[in-house]
């Protein structure tokens, strides 16, 4: 099984944790970064091959994972030499991908079943498998519904629920067919494109844990509940 960590963005919303490593290799804990965990965990679920997309301080990467041989996987690395948005950095790759592949960023934290997403994937035949999560945003207003002019219901503060991206993808290569490699392509371009096409793609819900370490508070969280949460994360470790 083969997946591509996208890890070549600035984390510009973490800094200033930022400033000098990526994003993906800000500690959690006492000894590891975000993406030896991921690594680990993609070993673990029996993925063998890994791609990285690099680009801001990707030298740093790939100098900390080297081959992967010390996880027990086999990684090669993309560079972006300009930022191609969620999918653009998989077009300049698609020569050295499998049929059907996992895609995930590389800073977030999760018990994920990996290897079951991209078996749900191959068996659902659908362009594009999302791994999804539910989300409640509270509106801190009261909500008004008006008709030509007129008040016809109110809502004090209601709770709004979501299903949202994980930022964990089942693809097929065959999907990506048509777009131009060396071009931005974001994830929610590809979204639409498959909705107008009538091709639309399947979700997998997921409820277990799931951080997105994508702002300061998020990762003060991560740090916070890593030590509670090491032998779900890093079974075996």
């Amino acid at each position: 099984m083969h997946a591509v960590i996208l890890a070549g963005g600035k984390g510009v919303r973490l800094r200033p944790y930022t400033t000098a490593l990526p994003k993906p290799l800000v500690p959690i804990g006492d000894q590891h970064a975000i993406l030896e965990i991921v690594l680990r965990q993609l070993a673990q679920s029996g993925f063998t091959h890994c791609t990285i997309a690099i680009g801001h301080l990707g030298e740093i990467i790939r100098a900390y994972v080297g081959d992967g041989s010390q996880w027990g996987l086999c990684v090669d690395y993309a560079t972006e030499e300009s930022p191609l948005g969620t999918m653009g950095p998989l077009l300049t790759m698609l020569d050295r991908l499998p049929e059907h592949f996992l895609v995930m960023n590389g800073d977030i934290l999760t018990d994920l079943d990996y290897a079951d997403v991209l078996r749900r994937h191959r068996e659902g035949g659908a362009p594009l498998t999302i791994a999804t999560y539910a989300r409640q945003v509270r509106i801190d207003f009261g909500v008004l519904t008006t008709d030509a002019g007129r008040v016809v219901a109110f809502t004090e503060k209601p709770s709004l629920d979501y299903r949202v991206s994980m930022g964990v993808y089942g693809l097929t290569r065959s999907t990506l067919d048509g777009y131009t490699a060396g071009l931005p392509l974001g994830f929610d371009e590809l979204v639409l494109d498959l909705l107008e096409r009538g091709d639309p793609p399947r979700a997998y819900d997921f409820d277990g844990y799931w951080l997105d370490i994508g702002r300061p508070d998020d990762y003060d969280r991560a740090n916070a509940e890593f030590t509670s949460r090491r032998s779900l994360l890093l079974k075996g470790a």
